[in-house]
């Protein structure tokens, strides 16, 4: 137990090179719309965010994975539920970094074998599947893995908010700590979720997503 959780630390920490400081997934949208503008309305983005985008793709994902689903039929439903460019590049980026990092560091057979459908072009690589084959394999439950990725992205997002909007460092934590609940609420969420609510976000965070690649200025790649 205490190697698979040492092994979930290092790769959930922010300090991992994946990329993930370079993207907003859609919220500087709302800040040059005036949308969002200090720390009480990005938690009510962030709120959302992990409500619909994280829970009925991602996380949806990683669930199907360990339930014994194909990760290749599985890569290819993601990257059709991903509508927005942005942000299916993002996370084919973010996951091409993770099935290199965890090929070096945390190797498997199936992770092998994920690594050579992207290689052969079968596959995009997307990183809730790159993280969810490296965290099944290490032996970490489902809802431990779940949290997990969910609270390392909330983690990534708020670092990045605090440089755009921008926040103070206590704000930050501030907003962790009520993300926290939303977290665990979308973790009991995804588990009863069914194939049929893959890829169910709502629209207008898809369009502000949308809208990102022809911002006039941005800090951000999505």
């Amino acid at each position: 137990m205490i190697g698979y959780q040492l092994a979930l630390q290092q790769l959930t920490d922010s300090a991992l090179p994946t990329g993930a400081f370079a993207h907003s997934l859609g919220f500087e949208t709302y800040i040059d719309r005036g949308l969002v503008v200090d720390e009480a309305s990005f938690g009510v983005w962030l709120s959302a965010f992990v409500g619909q985008s994280l829970s009925y793709s991602d996380g949806l994902a990683i669930r199907f994975l360990y339930e014994g689903a194909d990760v290749g039929e599985l890569d290819v439903h993601l990257s059709a539920s991903l509508l927005p460019r942005q942000v299916r590049e993002a996370s084919v980026k973010m996951g091409g970094r993770l099935l290199e990092i965890g090929t070096e560091v945390f190797p498997s057979a199936s992770l092998a074998l994920y690594r050579d459908l992207v290689a052969s072009g079968r596959a995009a690589g997307h990183q809730p599947l790159a993280f969810a084959v490296v965290a099944h394999s290490l032996g970490v439950p489902l809802p431990e893995a779940l949290a997990a990725y969910l609270f390392a992205t909330v983690t990534s997002l708020t670092q990045n908010a605090v440089r755009a909007i921008p926040l103070g460092q206590n704000a930050g934590q501030r907003l962790l700590r009520k993300a926290a609940d939303d977290v665990a609420a979308a973790v009991e969420r995804i588990a009863h979720l069914t194939p049929d609510d893959f890829g169910a976000v709502s629209p207008g965070l898809e369009i502000s997503q949308m809208r990102h690649e022809r911002q006039r200025a941005r800090m951000f790649m999505s």
